[in-house]
């Protein structure tokens, strides 16, 4: 059987604020997208807490007058959220959470239909068995490209289409697509999990137990860590590293449960010489890496994301001690990908004229399994 990894970024609709040239370019709006909706959530809203909202609205022109500008927009469902007196300033009229209900969303528009066009075309030349989504929108979403995108290029669809909504609000989330003899037969979720800091993960780590053909169990642990994106480098670092370790007690239980095949696979916004990553690939850890692994059949660059470069190694397919034994092949697929700003540090789709039609980001990873 094939499995394979890929972060698609989404199929139909994006955060406008997620999908600039660059991270850098939406990095200062996500965080104050970020910083406003931690501030609403506050019992009593303090007169320092009530300055940095209208600080921060007043930073994102239009948001305080308008209630929206071209990335963030305000939700004001029941309630009074803010008070404009005529010719004063404007004013937070609620005096804490109870007092509205509300909130702020990022604004969404659609992708461009070459590049979701593009997106099933890297998923035919993958020809996955067993595929793991990491930033489809929601299940009918992701239903919606099996059904009609897939066919419209011609790539064979998938029987199963699996996707349970996650932790993060700007519609990227996890799932699994299956060919029709290997089933679906379990799913957990792991959106509640938590520890002496909060919520752990930022989508999910989600388990799909998989029924191969040949009639073994196949544990698919589906992730995406916290992002690079936006945020302090090092607070950040530490989300990975909490996310990581409850990855690897995750993983560790399930093996003392009496699985062997188990995989942990995804996005897990990472380089694997970093300290977040010690859990999963040192610390005693007995995953392998497909890309690490001797069956594994590279391009010559060691990166997923982007170039390809050393620094850009985000995507991960690791293995359990005797599912790495099943290994038969192993390889990346990055013709989804616009390589350079020219886009001709390595070959594409020929339908990818320019890069707002590339796929993603992302290259595939994928495995051969004789399971």
């Amino acid at each position: 059987m094939r499995l394979a990894t890929f972060n698609v970024e989404n199929m139909f609709e994006r955060a406008k604020l997620m999908n600039l040239a660059t991270w850098a370019d939406g990095k200062a709006a996500l965080e104050d997208f970020k910083r406003l909706n931690d501030l609403i959530q506050e019992d009593e809203y303090s007169d320092d807490t009530k300055s940095e909202l209208l600080e921060i609205m007043k930073r994102q022109r239009g948001l305080l007058t308008q209630g929206k500008n071209k990335y963030i927009q305000l939700r004001d469902i029941r309630g009074k959220f803010l008070y404009k007196p005529k010719n004063k300033p404007v004013e937070i009229a609620a005096g804490g959470r109870g007092d509205w209900i509300g909130w702020f969303e990022l604004i969404k528009e659609p992708v461009k239909e070459s590049a979701t066009e593009n997106t099933a075309r890297v998923i035919g030349l993958l020809n996955a068995d067993v595929l793991c989504v990491v930033e489809a929108e929601n299940r009918i979403g992701l239903k919606r490209f099996n059904e009609d995108v897939m066919s419209k290029v011609g790539v064979e669809s998938f029987e199963h289409v699996m996707l349970i909504d996650g932790n993060d609000d700007r519609g990227i989330d996890v799932g699994v697509m299956s060919k029709e003899e290997y089933r679906i037969v379990r799913m957990l979720s792991h959106v509640d999990d938590k520890d002496d800091e909060g919520t752990i993960f930022s989508r999910d780590c989600a388990e799909y137990e998989i029924k191969t053909s040949q009639g073994n169990t196949l544990l698919l642990l589906v992730n995406h860590f916290k992002s690079k994106g936006y945020g302090k480098p090092a607070e950040s670092a530490a989300k990975r590293l909490r996310q990581a370790k409850r990855v690897r007690a995750i993983y560790d239980e399930r093996v003392a449960d009496g699985f062997d095949h188990v995989v942990v696979i995804g996005d897990l916004n990472e380089v694997p010489d970093a300290s977040p990553m010690d859990p999963l690939i040192r610390e005693g850890s007995t995953l392998t890496d497909i890309m690490a692994h001797s069956k594994f059949e590279g391009d010559g660059r060691p990166g997923t994301h982007g170039n390809g470069t050393k620094s850009s190694k985000l995507d991960y397919i690791l293995m359990s001690p005797k599912l790495s034994k099943k290994v038969k092949k192993g390889g990346i697929e990055r013709r989804g990908v616009w390589g350079g700003e020219n886009g001709t540090l390595f070959p594409h789709l020929p339908t990818i004229k320019k890069n707002v039609d590339a796929a993603s980001d992302h290259a595939a990873l994928w495995v051969d399994l004789d399971i």
